[in-house]
């Protein structure tokens, strides 16, 4: 029997149960994961970015929870002696058609409340990046790099140490609730808690329809494909580089990233998926398959983006096609410039309308919380995630007191 059963062991199921932990010193936690270990998929394949929060909108959550979490993300790394590199980075517009979203881009981070941000010309764009080709930008000194994987193993070091049951190769297929006790069944056993908590990332659609009869919300996955930047060319790379994103989309467009072991990343793009968790081209699975295209979401989404969505597919298949997507920031990168690297799947929740959900998004019911939407800049934010739940938790708990 645990007072908190949480499903999932992604950086914000982690972070979580951090939270709650510190919030209810005393109740007995376990963590379920279907996978073998710790940040296996969206955590474990995303760039390493410690993300600022200039991109999103005053007051969202995505807003709220990147600024307080960016800060609770250092602290935990300061005090855990975690590696990480405030190296900043700088979007760029690269035609003048984008100046007015790079303005708009930059009253959002004054809102949100960073400091030193600084508009650039043209000029100045090149003393910081002497190799982009762009007509005004934004420089951006709090973005950071870090490895998440290893935010996430010392995460579950210290759970561990607090008591915190962290138990690997079990998949959750059900959730019965009888006289205020839900039962949290996998594949192999059942688990008895009085709050259920699930952080499922790609699944957590599907978990949360276990207590939820007809969710307004499905996950559409979609891969971001990654070149890797050969010794040769990592000079072109000084610290970030990103576009001017299409506000139309949740995604941020392909960019240059440093890594924190030295690498540079180029990309990535977003193509839809034919698998949840498939991280090469050629990755199927036809549940996951038909689960997206019969959404009516989804298939309104298709209708409306359809040209983006094959340029994206496209770009996938051509290393050409991609080289040139990158030419645009900085004009002397080559085809031979990149090796092949790795990719990640993002979970984006749908909505029936054709929305693709562009804040966090959860359910709450009584004893009952379920994470749908907790993309980019979920890993910085975690913390914060973490701590927003453990308040709803704490709500729900002196309410039922009453």
């Amino acid at each position: 029997m645990y007072n908190f059963a949480i499903i999932g062991a992604g950086i914000v199921g982690l972070a979580t149960a951090l939270k709650l932990k510190g919030k209810f010193p005393k109740v007995n936690i376990t963590i379920l994961e279907k996978e073998d270990c710790v940040a296996k998929h969206q955590t474990g394949n995303n760039s390493g970015v410690i993300h600022s929060g200039i991109y999103y909108k005053p007051g969202s959550l995505k807003a709220k929870n990147c600024i307080s979490g960016y800060k609770m993300l250092l602290e935990f790394c300061d005090k855990q002696n975690i590696k990480y590199n405030l190296c900043g980075k700088v979007v760029v517009a690269t035609e003048k058609s984008e100046i007015e979203y790079l303005k708009t881009l930059y009253q959002r981070g004054v809102d949100n409340g960073l400091q030193n941000l600084k508009m650039l010309n043209e000029a100045e764009l090149k003393e910081h990046e002497p190799n982009v080709k762009g007509v005004a930008g934004i420089h951006v000194p709090q973005t950071g790099i870090i490895d998440y994987k290893i935010v996430s193993e010392k995460m579950k070091e210290v759970l561990l140490v607090q008591g915190v049951r962290i138990i690997f190769g079990e998949e959750v297929v059900g959730i019965e609730t009888s006289n205020s006790i839900h039962t949290v069944k996998t594949k192999s056993n059942n688990y008895k808690t009085d709050f259920v908590i699930s952080c499922a990332g790609l699944q957590s659609d599907r978990v949360a329809s276990l207590t939820e009869n007809n969710l307004d919300v499905r996950i559409i996955p979609f891969r971001g494909e990654y070149y890797k930047l050969k010794d040769s060319a990592k000079h072109l790379v000084k610290t970030l580089i990103y576009p001017v994103p299409d506000p139309n989309f949740p995604f941020l467009g392909v960019h240059f990233t440093n890594l924190i072991d030295g690498g540079v990343e180029a990309g990535p793009n977003a193509v839809f998926s034919f698998k949840r968790e498939g991280y090469s081209r050629i990755s199927f699975n036809l549940k996951d398959t038909i689960h997206s295209i019969t959404w009516l979401g989804f298939l309104k989404v298709a209708k409306k983006y359809w040209r983006t969505g094959m340029g994206e597919f496209y770009r996938s298949f051509s290393k050409k096609a991609f080289v040139k997507a990158l030419q645009k920031l900085i004009p002397q990168i080559s085809e031979t410039d990149l090796t092949q690297g790795g990719a990640g799947v993002r979970a984006q929740a749908c909505d029936k309308t054709g929305g693709l959900i562009d804040d966090f998004y959860l359910i709450e019911k009584e004893n009952v919380i379920h994470i749908l939407n907790a993309p980019s800049p979920a890993a910085t934010a975690s913390l914060a995630i973490g701590e927003y739940i453990a308040e709803k938790v704490k709500l729900q708990i002196n309410s039922q007191k009453r």
